[in-house]
């Protein structure tokens, strides 16, 4: 379906490139595509879709990466957190912190390490 909204954008380009929202447009073709396919077939809009991902999953994750940071010592946490929350480069992780390219690589290998320890997962006691 997605394929065939592109393909007839792709056909209509110079009308649709002048649209506001030319991605909505594609997305209508292809939700359209498939309605009127699932007319045709009888497909269930319900079983066709992906299953929806449980939403208390992602806060889970959260808290749990949260509380694993909590557990890193206060300059392991920083470089983690300028590192990949921030997302700030070496360099600018070292100039932050004021200490070497070398000392935050170091610190991250600590801190990461721990984190993989903290956050793994316990086998299941089947």
């Amino acid at each position: 379906m997605a394929q065939e909204g592109f393909a007839r954008a792709y056909r209509r380009w110079s009308s649709v490139s002048a649209m506001e929202r030319p991605v909505a447009w594609v997305y209508v073709v292809a939700l359209n595509r498939f309605r009127r396919e699932s007319r045709h077939r009888r497909i269930d809009l319900a079983t066709a879709t992906a299953p929806l991902q449980d939403p208390a999953a992602a806060v889970a994750v959260a808290v749990s990466i949260r509380a694993a940071l909590e557990t890193l010592a206060p300059r392991q946490r920083t470089a983690v957190v300028l590192r990949y929350l921030a997302d700030l480069r070496l360099a600018e992780v070292a100039e932050a912190m004021g200490c070497s390219v070398g000392t935050v690589k170091a610190t991250l290998h600590t801190a990461l390490r721990k984190l993989r320890v903290d956050l793994e997962e316990e086998p299941d006691e089947s």
